[in-house]
């Protein structure tokens, strides 16, 4: 880590920045803090994904309250600033400037408010400075929401053009079984390809002070590999955790990132927009898709689910469901329903005009399954 200068993203879960406590634990902040600044003296950017506003604002507050959106809103807009001003001054102590950004899913959903956060990022990262993002729980609603910092850490480390993705959490990584309670549980120190068995093994969220699991961790991993950011998942109160998991001195698990480069637009569609609707593809048309780099055509449709409109983004699902790709759709789901399964000469008749002659362009499309490594992960020995 020492080398190559790299923009690293860090994900602090609740349960970390409180040591399991029910409001924020200084000392443990102050220790994450110190790390931070030791890669920050490495030559590497560092970018801050940051729970913790609800404690936050529980502890402030100093009276009982309940966990309805209304009132977990409350505590955010009490704590946010609470937060905030924690994070400053220990930073402070090393001579290092943080900034505050509040981000919600539609301003990585709409294309120029993701290109404003984007450039607003690169910018503070340009001067030296170190962002603390949040989700502006304050304001969000349910249909607005990223729902967990997992995911929004994969969005803000496409955001950030970003090597790396550090998920601190309370346990060392993924096992193949929880081993809180299954002594036989196989530590899984690499992780090739997020397989449905892998999926399986991650359960829900470890703690109730936090909104996330290793579910969610498997969904972030999943989409930041595939615009290629390494991830790694560790625990985050083990000593010198940052430092040391990403040099490789630490039990963590590592997902392998895939090298195809994926340009702007296509780490756009991963990050942000959510799909309005399905399209079933028959069997030649997901290998076409995966395999041989084609675009979807009406005649490998066999069904379409849900609505959505001209431009929307669709996910692209085989026959038994799966979802291996998404996205922009050049018809909508009634002229989708009208020429599904039909050839291309077909579609002046059909509909009376011709918006496209392909249905889904390669250029508009990322697809999220195709290449299968020989192993899916590895195991080790954890002691």
């Amino acid at each position: 880590m020492e080398g190559k200068s790299q923009t690293i993203v860090i994900k602090l879960g609740t349960s970390v920045l409180t040591a399991g406590q029910a409001s924020l634990n200084t000392a443990q902040m102050v220790e994450l803090v110190r790390q931070c600044a030791q890669l920050k003296k490495q030559g590497h950017q560092v970018v801050i994904v940051s729970s913790g506003a609800v404690a936050a604002g529980r502890a402030a507050l100093n009276r009982p309250c309940g966990n309805s959106l209304v009132e977990k809103q409350m505590l955010a807009a009490i704590g946010q600033g609470q937060l905030i001003h924690l994070w400053q001054n220990l930073f402070a102590l090393y001579g290092i400037t943080v900034a505050q950004m509040l981000l919600t899913r539609a301003d990585v959903e709409e294309r120029s408010r993701y290109l404003t956060a984007r450039d607003t990022l690169t910018q503070l990262l340009a001067f030296e400075v170190i962002p603390i993002i949040n989700e502006n729980d304050a304001v969000a609603t349910a249909e607005i929401k990223v729902g967990d910092n997992d995911n929004l850490s994969a969005m803000v480390a496409i955001l950030a053009n970003a090597d790396k993705l550090m998920l601190l959490t309370d346990q060392a990584g993924l096992f193949t079984a929880d081993p809180r309670n299954n002594p036989d549980a196989a530590f899984i120190h690499e992780v090739h390809h997020i397989t449905d068995e892998l999926k399986s093994l991650a359960g829900g969220s470890g703690t109730s002070l936090g909104t996330g699991g290793m579910a969610t961790k498997l969904q972030a991993a999943e989409i930041a590999t595939r615009a290629g950011v390494e991830v790694l998942i560790a625990r985050g109160s083990a000593p010198n955790i940052i430092t040391d998991a990403l040099a490789g001195n630490a039990p963590s698990t590592t997902f392998v990132c895939f090298k195809a480069p994926i340009d702007g637009r296509k780490k756009w569609l991963l990050a942000g927009p959510k799909s309005s609707g399905k399209i079933i593809c028959d069997d030649g048309a997901v290998h076409a898709l995966k395999d041989k780099g084609a675009s979807l055509l009406a005649k490998g449709i066999t069904r379409v689910e849900g609505e959505f409109s001209i431009g929307e983004l669709v996910s692209l699902c085989d026959e038994k469901g799966t979802v291996f790709a998404k996205g922009l759709s050049r018809f909508n789901h009634e002229e989708l329903a009208l020429i599904k399964g039909a050839h291309s000469s077909e579609l002046q008749s059909l509909l009376g005009y011709i918006p496209s002659n392909v249905v889904l362009h390669r250029d508009d499309l990322v697809v999220l399954q195709g290449e299968h490594a020989e192993i899916a992960y590895k195991t080790q020995k954890f002691n």
